[in-house]
């Protein structure tokens, strides 16, 4: 009997895959609307794939990924997300992912992604060139990004969403000083000098 988990923070899209999912034939599907819970869901219920959203609270889809890699959990992981597959896919194809689905595809391509891993196969979208697709700048930026740890990069995120340090240590399970020294390093590696540059930065390269 085929079982999947969504880990997904809107009720209507949550609605939206487990129709998509019954309609493949899945008959236990679980929801989760936290990072924090996709763990204890996926080692109680052990779904056979997981629809992970990378925008999550609690805990983001990347660290999720992180730690599905890092506990060695049997379940393929379909990035169904609004983030733009070509500042992410790469990223959680090494993270361990076998699928990427951005939201603004039609429904039939998060059919397609749900049948092909179901049947051992992988579905990424096909990215177009650099060349072609970014200017000089966003290209020599998203060079900065790659180079990036998914940690780096989900403190990231979160900073530039507006959380403060003490927040970002309580949901990631760090402590305040290592939080604050991710920052740091952050300021450096992408050649910024506030918050207000690190949330433009990432405004600017679709990262939130």
């Amino acid at each position: 009997m085929k079982s999947a988990l969504i880990a997904e923070d809107h009720p209507v899209v949550r609605s939206m895959i487990k129709l998509v999912l019954k309609g493949e034939g899945f008959k236990r599907i679980y929801e989760a609307c936290r990072g924090d819970k996709v763990l204890t869901l996926i080692r109680e219920h052990q779904p056979d794939v997981v629809l992970l959203d990378l925008g999550l609270p609690g805990v983001a889809g990347l660290e999720v990924m992180d730690r599905i890699k890092t506990e060695k959990m049997r379940c393929r992981v379909v990035v169904f997300t609004s983030l733009e597959a070509q500042f992410y896919q790469d990223r959680c194809m090494r993270a361990g992912a076998v699928a990427y689905v951005c939201k603004s595809k039609d429904l039939d391509d998060l059919k397609a992604a749900v049948n092909c891993v179901m049947v051992g196969y992988t579905y990424f979208a096909q990215i177009p060139s650099s060349s072609v697709s970014m200017g000089e700048l966003q290209r020599s930026e998203k060079q900065l990004i790659d180079r990036l740890s998914n940690r780096e990069l989900t403190i990231l995120q979160y900073l530039a969403r507006g959380s403060k340090n003490l927040e970002i240590a309580e949901i990631m399970h760090l402590s305040y000083k290592t939080v604050s020294t991710y920052k740091t390093r952050l300021t450096l590696k992408l050649n910024v000098n506030s918050s207000v540059h690190l949330r433009d930065f990432a405004l600017r390269n679709h990262l939130i």
